[in-house]
């Protein structure tokens, strides 16, 4: 099994997160990525953390971008 390299921080009922997750699905299998999603309103410490920047999507522990996730920074980002 992959490493997980992306992480993407969402919220339910986020139209934002649900593009998100459309970028994340296929950036991550163009690069065959394995990823993950976290709902930040599950950790106080996470929806203190991220707020109402959701979605936040990281690739190695560094986050890549929120609100609106650019598909050739994430691409960029798994390729190196």
């Amino acid at each position: 099994m992959a490493e997980t390299r992306v992480t993407l921080y969402f919220r339910d009922g986020c139209h934002l997160c649900d593009e998100a997750r459309r970028v994340v699905v296929a950036e991550c299998d163009r690069a065959g990525a394995a990823w993950q999603e976290v709902d930040v309103d599950t950790d106080g410490e996470l929806r203190a953390r991220y707020g109402e920047y959701v979605p936040v999507v990281e690739v190695d522990g560094t986050v890549q971008g929120f609100w609106q996730i650019d598909p050739v920074r994430l691409r960029t980002a798994l390729a190196g």
